[in-house]
């Protein structure tokens, strides 16, 4: 157990800096309404989203051109319920949901025991999912809210946090600071609603992106087994020829460890060839490096596709919202002074935010008005089209 006992707290290294913010933030936030309680009261997140709810649902069918589901409903989770929630996003398959359970829940817990039990247990999914933990749970601070199976979730945590510290920040007099401050967090809720509403419209985006990540964590996982079954000959042999740093022979498992980590697609392709492999429909490596693991390029292949279409459709889901979002949330005040209060920014600056997939929601959205948007989601573009959206309208047009 020694080894892994030793990995489970490099996993909370990785995640010290978020850790410490976590527990910063509650306790600004225990003085900051101990200080302010009796001057202001900032209205509960859960009375906001639910008295905005009604309204936002009209404004994402008039902009879309798309209902929103009848059965959306909102939850409010802290910190710890957020975590667990990031294991159910990693979409695993059923053979690895309940292992990927166990570890979010463990992180969740901090639970270093039960961590380097999972990983001596089975070693292949520790390495494909506690990339994700890391991943998912250092940007809980800095993410307002979530959508999965017809429940938007509210990042309780931060919401009902954030505005009694800024304003404590912003020190004394209260009142008199209390009504920009107020506005901003209510625009902050207001996005967030708005942001997973248009989310709970996209279905069969959502279930293209959960079955192609699945698939991708099947390859991943795949790839773990086979390095984790290679000779301490050939592992030396590979770490030396890829210059990885030297790990000493009584840490078999940290030699392979390090091994995955760099030959793992979303590293080792990205790495060595950039974005523009989503667009690609064929990869090469490294003869000597494929002599040493016959079956890489295979996995590599086969992880092209699914990934591709995992980056389409997350890449379209994403910039559906924030076009809109712009669009929707430009007059409104609250939003403004969110920007302002807690973003330390204006709509100007938000405005001109590129990002391929607002570019590409805007491109369409000129050519085919409100049913570009429902094209997007039925008829979903490829990677190519995303970053050429004439290439999706001439299809569209086409068909």
């Amino acid at each position: 157990m020694g080894e892994f006992q030793e990995f489970a707290e490099a996993l909370f290294g990785q995640l010290s800096v978020e850790i410490n913010e976590e527990r910063e933030i509650t306790d600004l936030a225990i003085k900051a309404k101990e200080d302010i309680s009796d001057k202001v009261q900032f209205k509960e997140l859960e009375d906001i989203a639910k008295e905005i709810l009604p309204e936002f649902r009209e404004k994402v069918r008039d902009f879309l051109g798309i209902k929103v589901p009848d059965n959306i409903s909102l939850r409010f989770p802290e910190l710890e319920e957020l975590k667990i929630l990031k294991g159910v996003k990693v979409f695993a398959n059923k053979e690895s949901r309940e292992f990927v359970t166990e570890l979010f829940n463990a992180v969740a817990k901090e639970d270093l025991k039960k961590i380097a039990e999972l990983m001596q247990k089975n070693t292949a999914k520790y390495l494909v999912y506690s990339t994700y933990a890391i991943q998912y749970i250092s940007k809980i601070t800095t993410t307002y809210g979530d959508y999965l199976d017809s429940v938007i979730y509210l990042n309780k945590f931060i919401l009902s946090r954030y505005p009694q510290i800024i304003l404590h920040k912003q020190g004394k007099p209260y009142e008199s600071r209390f009504e920009n401050v107020n506005s901003g967090y209510l625009g902050a809720v207001k996005m967030t609603v708005l942001e997973e509403l248009i989310h709970s419209t996209q279905e069969n985006l959502q279930q293209i992106n959960k079955d192609s990540a699945m698939k991708v964590n099947e390859i991943n996982e795949e790839l773990a087994t086979i390095i984790l079954s290679l000779d301490a000959e050939t592992v030396s042999k590979l770490s030396e020829y890829c210059q990885l740093q030297a790990v000493p022979d009584d840490f078999p498992f940290a030699k392979k460890a390090n091994l995955f980590f760099f030959l793992n697609p979303d590293h080792f392709l990205i790495e060595q060839i950039g974005p523009d492999v989503m667009t690609f429909t064929h990869v090469e490596i490294d003869p000597k490096i494929g002599e040493l693991v016959p079956d890489l390029l295979e996995i590599y292949k086969k992880w092209l596709v699914p990934i591709q279409q995992h980056h389409a459709v997350f890449t379209t889901m994403e910039g559906m919202a924030a076009f809109a979002i712009e669009n929707i949330l430009k007059d409104d005040q609250d939003f403004q002074n969110y920007l302002t209060t807690f973003m330390g920014t204006d709509f100007s600056s938000y405005q001109v935010r590129k990002s391929m997939g607002k570019e590409f929601t805007k491109t369409t959205y000129e050519k085919l008005g409100k049913e570009g948007f429902k094209k997007m989601i039925t008829n979903p573009p490829n990677t190519r089209e995303i970053k050429a959206p004439q290439l999706y309208i001439k299809r569209l047009s086409s068909q």
